[in-house]
């Protein structure tokens, strides 16, 4: 496997928001997609991709790499971004986003997609999908290691549950799922659709790790994900607290985007305001 220099801070946060112009550029082409959970999940994705996980975008299917399961699958807008960046595929391709002239359908697809490493969409099933990867790590005695990313208004999902003590039953100390924690789903308020809360004791409950951080901060994360490898013993959630449209002000907080894509006019007051916040990360 090559092993890439890992991003810090500033390297990170440069690197997000630049996915987040490709997320909005392939949703607005498309004029269909998921872009608020995107833009929410984007630094935690892009943590992954860039500091985490071992993966190599030359051998994509290379044994012995580091999977990752985007249970929450409608927000492709995000996966498919970090995935261009990282050198999976060409970025070009993204304009293919949710087009029948290619394959970068609305949910992530591992037959057609490099770098996606299982096909999910239906809500609950991913996370079962990555006890299954990691139980199989297990079994085999590799050191690879699994991450997988659940929406909050997914955890409603009974499956969730079963895989989750599963999990903690075989000691799956090489899996690391997060939930992507903005309050918001596509009917509103989580709180109000289904309420989950309190996250961190439900899953202390069923024998996890938990950790809460806050999913725009790339230290934090990258601190969390250390804490992840280091427990041994159990499987590791967690919690991101994030803000559903991060980005751009006036998708934040609002539960309308989750499933909308912006007109001309909003995606160019979007991209105008995540290009002058890139611009100022990087100096110009």
């Amino acid at each position: 496997m090559i092993f890439m220099e890992k991003l810090y801070g500033k390297q990170l946060e440069v690197m997000a928001y630049r996915a987040r112009l490709l997320a909005l550029d392939a949703v607005h082409t498309a004029s269909s997609g998921h872009i608020g959970g995107s833009l929410s999940v984007i630094d935690a994705l892009t943590t992954l991709y860039f500091n985490e996980m071992n993966v190599d975008p030359a051998d994509s299917k290379n044994p012995d790499r580091d999977r990752f399961v985007l249970s929450k699958g409608h927000t492709t807008p995000a996966l498919y971004s970090v995935l261009a960046l990282r050198g999976f595929f060409p970025m070009e391709d993204l304009k293919l986003f949710r087009s029948i002239k290619g394959h970068y359908s609305g949910h992530p697809d591992m037959r057609h997609v490099n770098g996606v490493d299982m096909s999910t969409g239906s809500l609950g099933q991913g996370i079962s999908a990555a006890v299954g990867m990691a139980l199989a790590g297990k079994t085999a005695k590799k050191d690879y290691r699994v991450y997988a990313i659940c929406g909050d208004g997914e955890i409603a999902e009974g499956q969730v549950w079963e895989a989750a003590m599963s999990a903690a039953k075989y000691g799956l100390d090489n899996l690391c799922a997060m939930v992507d924690v903005n309050g918001l789903q596509i009917d509103g308020a989580t709180k109000d659709v289904m309420p989950s809360e309190p996250l961190d004791k439900k899953f202390e409950a069923f024998n996890w790790n938990v950790i809460k951080v806050d999913g725009h901060d790339y230290d934090a994360l990258v601190k969390a994900l250390e804490a992840a490898r280091a427990c041994k013993g159990k499987p590791t959630m967690i919690l991101l607290h994030t803000l559903k449209g991060k980005g751009v002000s006036f998708m934040e907080g609002v539960y309308g985007w989750h499933g909308k894509a912006p007109n001309d006019e909003q995606y160019e007051q979007a991209k105008a305001e995540v290009e002058a916040h890139l611009a100022e990360l990087e100096g110009k």
